[in-house]
């Protein structure tokens, strides 16, 4: 069976009780994440060149970005699977958030697959629809909603961070509340994903965020305690969270300016997906607009940049998503990818607060 890997020797080998421990196997997923990364990483590279899966850089985009043209992409692969193997090493996988983590993060990573195996290999500049893409995540989204408020003790309360009282019951409407949870998640982590190691920072800090809060929505007096809702089993997802973190240091390793590769969307759309799904299950759903600060900033300054050229003929910004409007006002790219990494340590900061403000 398949949970029979790492985590059941704690209780059949004796050598191995320390496996029993969650902060342990949360540090060792992230650990053997990195170790996947590295020993992968330039094969992978290499098999994107080979396949020549290469970047197409907009001719409308900042002319810097002209000489990022070739640079392999769909490296979300890498990530992905430095997520995916640690997981399966050293989750219990009979917990059923992992399986729906897991759901979310396949199901979006092969919805990017196909759009970028589309546009990158078979030069097929539409890729997939909008509307198809959109399709396929509220499906996926709508479908982990469902499997959560029919699962037995998991509650359809919305909570608020700062208001420890507020915490309206949705009842069945929290379907759909869940679904654009994910479904924005998944996609305002797409739109960031335009600089050098821009998106995956966010990401893996955002990751190491939620964290803390499954390992407390799992712990029963921990949660009592903090006055967050206690969710049986979360705490399980620290492991994956972990995972997360250290798949998003090892792609960094290669991402990083100037990048040796792109994740495409195969990449930032699971990633999105997964912060989006870690946010439900751990009750912590409105908590995701400070940590993902970053992530809804940029996609505000696209939704306001579209609206206000349609209705009003004129642009708020140089260029969206809001990373390329700094660029084009002369903003050197690191110091823009730097800068919003340091907004996301503040703003998860902040989030960690809540902990101790409701």
């Amino acid at each position: 069976m398949l949970y029979h890997l790492l985590y059941p020797l704690a209780s059949s080998v004796k050598l191995f009780n320390v496996f029993k421990y969650l902060t342990f196997r949360t540090i060792y997923a992230m650990i053997t994440a990195l170790i996947v990364s590295f020993i992968i990483g330039p094969w992978i590279i290499r098999k994107l060149e080979a396949l020549q899966a290469r970047q197409v850089i907009r001719t409308d985009g900042p002319e810097s970005h002209l000489k990022k043209a070739g640079t392999p992409t769909m490296g979300g692969a890498l990530i992905l699977t430095a997520i995916i193997v640690p997981t399966l090493l050293w989750a219990d996988l009979r917990n059923v958030f992992i399986w729906l983590t897991l759901l979310v993060i396949v199901g979006y990573g092969l919805i990017g697959f196909v759009d970028d195996y589309k546009k990158v290999v078979e030069k097929d500049p539409k890729g997939l629809s909008p509307r198809q893409k959109m399709f396929w995540q509220i499906l996926i989204a709508g479908a982990v909603g469902i499997i959560l408020y029919m699962l037995p003790g998991f509650s359809s309360e919305v909570y608020f961070p700062f208001f420890k009282r507020l915490h309206p019951d949705l009842g069945i409407v929290y379907i759909a509340f869940a679904t654009i949870v994910i479904v924005g998640a998944s996609n305002a982590v797409n739109l960031t994903d335009g600089l050098d190691g821009l998106a995956i920072g966010p990401v893996a800090l955002n990751a190491g965020t939620y964290m803390l809060f499954c390992y407390i929505a799992g712990n029963a007096r921990l949660s009592n305690y903090l006055q967050i809702p206690y969710v049986a089993g979360s705490g399980e997802l620290a492991v994956l969270c972990g995972a997360m973190v250290g798949a998003g240091l090892g792609f960094l390793w290669y991402n990083s300016y100037p990048a040796e590769v792109f994740m495409g969307d195969v990449g930032s759309l699971p990633l999105g997906g997964a912060l989006g799904t870690l946010a439900v299950i751990t009750k912590q759903e409105i908590l995701l607009v400070i940590v993902g600060g970053v992530f809804v900033i940029e996609a505000l300054s696209v939704i306001f940049q579209v609206g206000s050229y349609k209705y009003r003929g004129k642009r708020i910004f140089r260029m969206a998503p809001i990373h390329h409007h700094f660029e084009l006002k002369g903003v050197a790219e690191p110091k823009i990818i730097v800068r919003f990494w340091i907004i996301t340590i503040i703003l998860a900061l902040v989030a960690i607060s809540t902990l101790k403000m409701r």
